[in-house]
């Protein structure tokens, strides 16, 4: 649950940018987004190891970047 609390000096904007972030942080949207259909639990293993894959890849192609500078 995001509570924002207001403190001295804070505007309406400021305020909102803190909920929009911390709204981003606690990942709700993604969250809901994923329950909102049924997968069954064969296609969610397959898309979870999909996704390590492409972490994985993503790591490698960071760690060459590096290396090269």
């Amino acid at each position: 649950m995001v509570v924002i609390q207001k403190r001295k000096g804070d505007t309406k904007d400021t305020m909102f940018r803190k909920f929009s972030r911390m709204f981003m942080d606690e990942q709700i949207v993604d969250e809901l987004r994923k329950k909102q259909y049924y997968k069954k639990p064969s296609l969610r293993k397959k898309d979870e190891e999909k996704e390590r894959i492409r972490m994985r890849a993503r790591k490698r192609r960071m760690a060459r970047s590096f290396k090269m500078k």
